[in-house]
């Protein structure tokens, strides 16, 4: 068995996995894009690594894009095989997908006009909705907990790991040449005090692990107040200053935190009364999607509902769909909240918003989760005073903080305790990846001390051969 890393390489966005077992079956677990790279982005999109026509299954950990952002272009240039997932993955997929799609169009249009009075030519997107709608009809969906039988010598397991609603984790057994091998893949891993969803499950035990590394040297601090933070954020910036707070935040799962910290702060009669807008048609339906798997909520949101039959809503918030109320809100200046992807502030509306208010002093950005340090996000947030939007230099006077305490992924301790159901003896092989390359230096290091002797933090593109259990590192 061969296994090439394509993405989240050192790194911690487009995750991409190859395994190539020795009946030359090709397995691609997650077919992420990649976001937040600067400069180098647009061409790790654009060239995949490998055959598309070649791959036999795509195996999905969760929805989230830089997991599933390529998957169209993988088709577009000749995948034909099957995308394995959970349900959930599936439906949340499908409006991530079509808003990738949708945004794209919307910038590349915005960009190319601009282009066009510099004599320079347009941009193509990366896929349109058509090819979204062409990688639809290959999904096939799998519970979780239900050993699979994909092919003859290849047995897929889906175990949730408490990220996202039907994120999992990606357990293979693989037979050849009559010894089996056991792999586990763990996609992104959920905090075991997650805001809204259960704790990560054990996975059975495993010969070589894939694991994610985002926060490998960090700890999250488990004293720290979302909802207060939050209050103090929009009573400063929108009472007192008069102006408006951008909440850049991922459509799917970190609105719904957000929202659902908003909606706390009104069940206390402590919500100041202003307009809250989420400009985003997809974190509409995504929200609608999370409310159909209300059995992977924790047992504190099991309560909640049993008083509040929508813990996402509460008086003042208004959803934006069309891109003309789009644009009206960003020329308003009425103090207000406006929540709106991306996340990271490098792609959707949300660059818009940031674009009117970020020279404003009485405005302010609020980040509420993991950005890459080229990010939009990632430059305010270590302090710097001048950024680009749209290819314009914009001089950053507004407020800008995060709420950390709002990430969706393991913390160090978290990812020992994920990974404490194995037995060190028998794990063969560890590969770090969505991760710093320093972070992942440290927790290797953390892994090691808990004996797990080989571990790796491999390369762009770099493969490694499994030989009966053996690994042998090829460049």
């Amino acid at each position: 068995m061969n296994i090439k890393f394509h993405g989240a390489a050192r790194t911690v966005t487009g995750s991409c996995h190859l395994l190539t077992l020795d009946n030359g079956l090709n397995v691609l677990l997650d077919c992420g894009m990649f976001q937040g790279m600067g400069v180098e982005t647009d061409d790790l999109n654009e060239k995949f690594g490998f055959d598309p026509s070649s791959i036999d299954f795509l195996l999905l950990s969760h929805a989230h894009i830089d997991h599933t952002g390529l998957i169209p272009k993988l088709v577009k240039e000749g995948f034909k095989g099957k995308i394995v997932c959970t349900p959930a993955t599936k439906d949340l997929t499908e409006i991530l997908l079509y808003d990738s799609a949708e945004i794209q169009t919307y910038e590349i249009e915005y960009k190319n006009k601009k282009r066009s009075l510099r004599n320079l030519p347009p941009y193509e997107p990366l896929f349109t909705s058509e090819h979204v709608q062409l990688s639809l009809n290959l999904f096939e969906t799998i519970d979780y907990d239900q050993l699979t039988e994909l092919s003859e010598g290849l047995q897929l397991l889906f175990i949730n790991t408490g990220h996202l609603i039907g994120s999992a984790g990606i357990y293979l057994k693989i037979t050849e040449q009559g010894k089996e091998n056991t792999l586990f893949y763990s996609g992104d891993i959920g905090r075991y005090r997650s805001v809204l969803l259960k704790p990560p499950a054990e996975f059975p035990q495993a010969n070589h692990i894939i694991m994610e590394s985002t926060y490998g040297d960090k700890h999250h601090d488990i004293k720290f107040n979302t909802i207060e933070k939050l209050h103090k954020w929009i009573k400063n910036i929108c009472i007192e200053n008069g102006g408006q707070l951008i909440i850049p935040a991922f459509s799917v799962g970190r609105t719904q935190e957000v929202l659902y910290a908003l909606n706390q702060l009104s069940l206390e009669k402590r919500l100041p009364e202003i307009p809250y807008f989420v400009d985003s048609p997809l974190s509409s339906k995504a929200t609608g999607v999370i409310k159909k798997y209300t059995d992977q909520f924790n047992d504190r949101l099991q309560q909640v509902l049993s008083i509040d039959d929508d813990p996402f809503d509460f008086p003042g918030l208004k959803y934006i769909d069309n891109v003309e109320d789009s644009k009206r809100l960003t020329e308003s200046t009425l103090p207000c909240v406006i929540i709106s992807a991306s996340g990271t502030a490098d792609a959707g509306r949300v660059r818009h918003h940031i674009n009117s208010c970020i020279s404003k002093e009485n405005c302010g950005v609020l980040l509420v989760g993991y950005c890459s340090p080229n990010s939009l996000g990632g430059q305010l947030l270590i302090g710097t005073k001048e950024v680009e939007i749209f290819n314009d230099p914009c001089a950053v006077l507004c407020e800008v903080g995060q709420i950390k305490g709002m990430s969706a992924h393991a913390d160090t301790d978290d990812l020992l305790k994920f990974i404490s159901c194995q037995d060190p003896e028998q794990v063969k092989s560890i590969y770090l990846v969505h991760g710093e390359y320093s972070v992942q230096q440290a927790f290797a290091k953390r892994l090691q001390l808990k004996g797990y002797k080989n571990v790796e933090i491999p390369g762009q593109h770099q493969s490694y051969i499994i030989v009966s259990n053996l690994i042998a590192k090829r460049a």
